[in-house]
């Protein structure tokens, strides 16, 4: 298994542009695809697109990030891509629903963000996870959930 100590740079910077390009030709470009959640690890073992298992086991002072390069070799390369984060959206009947709502997921620790009057919470596990912890107040009507529009953040 490979190990892969350290960040090279970033796979869109120009100075690696011409080389990325003719291994990409070459289908010698592996790509690691993270959660956006494993963003913040520093050690994790996992298999690449190519089905190769591999390390990473960065110092404190570096980061993954979408289009890191871990490697960067005459007949290969490996980058890291992040996978596209999911949203449940959701729209509380009123300010007291919005209260409850808004505590209700602090309490829980999910990460969410605001959209105008609706609350977004990041989908970092199973989606059905927070279905059923919201179960109550969808069902008592102080939430909806609103259909998925895409990728936000």
């Amino acid at each position: 298994m490979d190990i892969y100590t350290s960040i090279l740079g970033t796979a869109d910077a120009p100075e690696h542009h011409d080389a990325l390009h003719h291994l990409a030709h070459k289908h010698a470009v592996d790509v690691v695809r993270l959660p956006r959640a494993d963003l913040a690890r520093r050690r994790l073992r996992i298999r690449t697109d190519a089905g190769r298992e591999v390390a990473i086991a960065l110092p404190r002072d570096q980061k993954l990030f979408e289009g890191a390069l871990l490697a960067l070799k005459e007949d290969s390369a490996l980058v890291v891509r992040v996978e596209t984060e999911r949203w449940i959206r959701l729209a509380p009947r009123d300010s007291a629903a919005a209260l409850r709502l808004g505590y209700f997921c602090g309490n829980l620790h999910w990460r969410v963000r605001f959209e105008d009057d609706d609350l977004c919470v990041a989908v970092e596990t199973e989606e059905h996870v927070y279905l059923e912890r919201l179960e109550g107040l969808l069902e008592e009507g102080a939430v909806t959930l609103l259909p998925d529009n895409g990728e936000a953040g």
